[in-house]
């Protein structure tokens, strides 16, 4: 995934939850953009409940995948 695509999405008005997906195959949650810090190439999401952040690279995003998506 590139900056633009991330930006997009944490952008979206009305936001929706999605999960990340690397090519590790670890899958990350982002509940609110604002719990997230995008640089040109990586996220940082944070989970405040948990006391816990991921650094995660932008080029190691393999699919975003949204709450309908995940249902399916």
């Amino acid at each position: 995934m590139n900056h633009a695509a991330m930006l997009e999405i944490l952008g979206a008005k009305p936001f929706t939850p999605f999960e990340i997906i690397t090519s590790g195959g670890q899958v990350h949650r982002i509940v609110h953009p604002e719990f997230t810090v995008l640089t040109k190439t990586r996220v940082v999401i944070v989970d405040p409940e948990a006391d816990h952040f991921v650094v995660v690279p932008l080029l190691h995003i393999t699919e975003a995948r949204f709450a309908s998506q995940a249902e399916a």
